[in-house]
């Protein structure tokens, strides 16, 4: 399973996403739109928006801190 969080370092949903992500034992791939442009690009063409966090499960895209969705794709 590959997943991937695109976040901000001040965004507070960003880390309640990652602390979710960290407690549930998941692996995941951090990409900080504020620095990296062609992550922040990445992540407007997937999710066709730009607020964060935006969570990437294989083919699947969470916008927001939606634990519900996340567990129901993480299979938890």
């Amino acid at each position: 399973m590959n997943v991937k969080v695109y976040s901000t370092p001040t965004c507070p949903w960003c880390h309640k996403v990652k602390d979710f992500l960290k407690a549930n034992k998941v692996e995941f791939t951090e990409v900080n739109v504020a620095e990296d442009s062609e992550g922040r690009t990445e992540m407007i063409e997937k999710s066709e928006q730009m607020g964060v966090p935006v969570v990437s499960v294989d083919d699947s895209v969470v916008i927001g801190y939606d634990e519900v969705k996340l567990k129901e794709l993480l299979k938890l």
